[in-house]
């Protein structure tokens, strides 16, 4: 599932390839679970002719920042499951499930894919004041907070650490396999409350969070390249399984997700 640093990636993708370019057409798919606010025709007509003045993401919620600065007009698109952007030159390259694509001036394209149909693609005139984008907590690659401000909302809540990792009123963008690495190799039980989280704990998992998603984000990634000590390349299998120093994994359900953890380590 996309996460933080995939979304990234396709940032920087869209960023190299489309910025202070003109789309000079749009072909789109029907699609009334991904095109959820205006239909996708609409969505064209409105897309077609802007210049893309910069790519911008908070979480895993991307948009375009369109238009000249008295009429701001924002394509917005969320990734779900399995979307993705790719940039190609030739429509005999469209992905099978392709939704949207962006034609421009100088025959680049970019596509818009979702196979699965867990996503949306928006036309927003106030991203970051425009729900869901407006309801989310702090990105940790653009702005992770002081140990002080990171912590103080942890420590309010009887929740397991674990899920409240995966609310994205909390950290944007944090997603279940970086939870369960942030956990793993802070060394937290996935179940601990954040109340019983000690100020030890708390500095762990804050350094975590910021040296995996910053590690993750640098290999824009590219899960070949993620460090082989993670719990990542082991977590996937939900049987017995070992990490790179042989440590059992357990897999356990916790607030509705799939959870990774190691007894040995995890305290």
């Amino acid at each position: 599932m996309p996460e933080l640093p995939e979304v990234e990636a396709w940032r920087k993708l869209a960023e190299q390839h489309v910025r202070g370019k003109t789309i000079i057409k749009v072909t789109v798919r029907k699609d009334e679970i991904i095109f959820d606010q205006k239909s996708h025709t609409a969505w064209a007509r409105a897309c077609k002719g802007l210049a893309v003045n910069e790519v911008c993401r908070k979480g895993k919620h991307l948009w375009m920042d369109c238009g000249d600065p008295g009429a701001k007009v924002f394509p917005y698109f969320h990734f779900g499951m399995s979307g993705a952007f790719h940039a190609y030159r030739d429509e005999s390259e469209r992905d099978k499930y392709l939704k949207a694509e962006f034609l421009f001036e100088d025959g680049t394209r970019l596509g818009y894919r979702n196979a699965r149909r867990i996503g949306a693609v928006r036309l927003l005139t106030d991203p970051l004041s425009e729900e869901p984008i407006s309801k989310l907590g702090f990105d940790p690659f653009l702005n992770l907070p002081s140990l002080a401000d990171f912590s103080a909302p942890l420590r309010k809540r009887r929740a397991p650490i674990k899920s409240m990792l995966l609310d994205q009123k909390f950290a944007a963008g944090v997603g279940n396999w970086i939870a369960d690495e942030i956990l793993y190799q802070a060394k937290i039980h996935p179940r601990k409350l954040g109340i019983e989280l000690s100020e030890a704990e708390l500095k762990r998992l804050r350094s975590k969070m910021k040296s995996i998603i910053d590690k993750s984000v640098a290999v824009d990634a590219d899960k070949a390249r993620f460090p082989k000590t993670w719990l990542f390349h082991y977590r996937w299998g939900k049987t017995a399984e070992t990490t790179a120093k042989g440590e059992p994994i357990e897999f356990d359900r916790i607030g509705g997700r799939t959870t990774a953890w190691v007894p040995s380590v995890q305290t």
